[in-house]
């Protein structure tokens, strides 16, 4: 029963099942309410009306802008999309296979108050992406008002080794789908005249790293896209910016050796790897804060000081 129809059937239901005939005056009440409540839906029997607690809460409504956050299920993306919703925004948390981790997070994004929608897409084709974005048309009428392009990939090896299937993947996904994504933004929040894009980038693609061939390029070019479009969209109230995170904790680092661990940590002056909530506090400070209208063409590092004197 909707919050607004009170206990007012209490007692009608108390007499009918002690089976005394309404009064009058309460079967005109029962009418009233039974149009009430139909109105919305509800049924009830014959004989009683269905009762409600008193304290019915009311549904939460989401009051921040759309967000779109590309590979949103699970890891670093989860954990973006989840600090967004708790903003009480509206969030399309995309993924790409894995379907029960991005239900659960949308999930979790409603109970704190916010909205979400599980959207598959294969963000590394342009197919995939206008997916996403009509997807996102038909759930809410508002326009994205932000975009968080997150999903990556990696298909480590040595260049002498990398097969070209391994150097096209990774360019697709973490580089390409970037360059979709943000055009399509593009289109509506030039049209808005407002709007936050906010790249997900690495160190990797301002120093290298032996093995990352193709990841490096394509968050290389990331970096560099995100100082291009910035110049390009500044003028419609539209920013970009990057964020390059270090080592962060996730899966894959909890199943390194020791041994590569201590060597990593040497490099690191925080002496830890960073965990995924600290990226996702920049990203919803760049997405959200009012203060943040200001910073546009920029890649922030999260890296606990690994990558000094590259910013």
């Amino acid at each position: 029963m909707h919050p607004a129809d009170f206990l007012v059937a209490k007692d009608f239901t108390s007499r009918a099942e002690e089976q005394i005939p309404p009064t009058p005056i309460e079967m005109r009440a029962m009418l009233l309410l039974g149009l009430s409540v139909a109105a919305r839906g509800y049924t009830f029997g014959s004989r009683s009306l269905a009762v409600t607690s008193r304290a019915a809460t009311p549904v939460m409504e989401a009051t921040g802008p759309v967000c779109i956050v590309t590979g949103g299920s699970r890891g670093l993306g989860r954990a973006i999309a989840l600090a967004l919703g708790k903003e009480k925004c509206k969030v399309v948390v995309n993924y790409a296979a894995s379907a029960a981790a991005a239900e659960k997070v949308v999930e979790e994004i409603k109970a704190m108050g916010g909205d979400g929608v599980a959207v598959q897409a294969d963000t590394g084709t342009q197919e995939g992406i206008e997916k996403l974005f009509k997807a996102t048309a038909e759930k809410w009428d508002e326009p994205v008002g932000v975009l968080v392009n997150n999903a990556g990939i990696t298909r480590d090896t040595l260049v002498l080794r990398m097969k070209p299937s391994q150097w096209q993947e990774v360019i697709d996904v973490n580089l390409n789908g970037v360059f979709y994504a943000s055009q399509a933004a593009t289109k509506i929040m030039m049209k808005a005249r407002k709007g936050r894009i906010i790249n997900i980038a690495s160190v990797v693609g301002r120093f290298g790293n032996i093995g990352q061939a193709n990841y490096a390029a394509a968050k290389g070019g990331v970096i560099a896209m995100t100082m291009s479009m910035a110049r390009e969209l500044g003028s419609r109230g539209v920013t970009v910016n990057a964020i390059a995170p270090g080592f962060i904790e996730s899966d894959m680092t909890a199943e390194l050796p020791k041994e590569i661990v201590d060597g990593v940590m040497k490099n690191i002056p925080l002496g830890r790897f960073g965990k995924p909530d600290e990226v996702a506090g920049l990203v919803k400070y760049l997405a959200l804060d009012p203060s943040a209208l200001y910073i546009t063409g920029h890649c922030i590092n999260v890296d606990g000081g690994i990558a000094i004197g590259t910013c």
